[in-house]
């Protein structure tokens, strides 16, 4: 009886280690829509601007985008086509990629953010430095 009591204490102890190696299930990962993303944004209390087109980069990876600050007088009609205020985007299920484009030494400034939510009203995202963003879509006329 002494023995059966080891073994099966044993095969207790066994399971438990083969199941913390395991560790706990990962995260589920959101795949957001691309189609979602698309338009113009305005970030909430702000008069920052952001438009995600379907205008393909030249090697069809990434897709171009804009973004501006009317605060400081800035428009989009301001911003030269592929330079400062342009940016090269893609979204990969939550991860948005923008490559931001400087005019003046042909730098590329890749900034990834994590999207927390995409409706077809409401974009939200997290940057690296923790700051959680939120735009609203504004109805073009």
């Amino acid at each position: 009886m002494k023995q059966r009591s080891l073994v099966v204490g044993f095969l207790v102890v066994i399971a438990v280690a083969m199941t913390s190696c395991f560790g706990p299930n990962p995260p589920e990962v959101i795949a957001f829509k691309e189609a979602d993303l698309l338009g113009l944004w305005q970030e909430k209390g702000t008069e920052v601007y952001v438009r995600f087109t379907n205008e393909q980069d030249d090697k069809g990876e990434y897709k171009y985008g804009r973004e501006w600050d009317e605060s400081e007088d800035i428009f989009e009609s301001d911003l030269k086509p592929y330079g400062n205020g342009w940016f090269k985007y893609k979204l990969v299920q939550s991860d948005l990629t923008e490559i931001h484009l400087m005019d003046n030494s042909g730098a590329e400034i890749p900034k990834v953010y994590q999207v927390l939510k995409l409706t077809a009203g409401e974009l939200q995202y997290k940057d690296d430095f923790g700051t959680t963003h939120t735009f609203d879509k504004v109805v073009e006329q």
